[in-house]
């Protein structure tokens, strides 16, 4: 079992965050800068809101919407789920697909301390079950020598 907190030793703690009266051309922009697919939204520090490429393709484009001029609070998902640094990431894995969300911001005593999509997730998982049939692969060697 591995924790969500081992996860962001390895992947960091960085949340890039916008505010919900930023306009949604500022909560683009920021995440192509910065090559991400989603930011949490923060009023007075508190967690309120994720958006997210996909809440721009459905909620502005197909909507005839101007980013420039459409705030951010408009067309974030609210009822954000979230997961505590505890939490086993193979558990993660099951919400996010069942859910079907591609970003879970991470919380501690109520403070945002990071966010894992399923990529990081993912990819994870792989590097998990590879280690796991080099071990195997290992042990029948040595099982063959003996």
């Amino acid at each position: 079992m591995t924790s969500v907190a081992t996860l962001l030793e390895t992947k960091g703690h960085d949340v890039w965050s916008i505010g919900p009266d930023a306009t949604v051309y500022e909560a683009v922009a920021l995440m192509d800068q910065k090559g991400i697919g989603a930011l949490v939204v923060l009023h007075d520090g508190h967690l309120i809101g994720i958006v997210g490429e996909r809440d721009y393709a459905r909620k502005v484009i197909l909507h005839g919407r101007a980013s420039k001029e459409t705030k951010v609070r408009e067309i974030m998902t609210t009822g954000v789920y979230y997961v505590l640094p505890e939490e086993d990431v193979n558990e993660c894995l099951a919400v996010m697909t069942h859910r079907r969300i591609r970003h879970l911001p991470v919380v501690q005593e109520q403070r945002l301390v990071g966010m894992i999509s399923i990529g990081d997730v993912v990819k994870h998982v792989i590097a998990e079950q590879q280690s796991t049939i080099e071990h195997l692969e290992h042990y029948l060697s040595w099982q063959e020598n003996y």
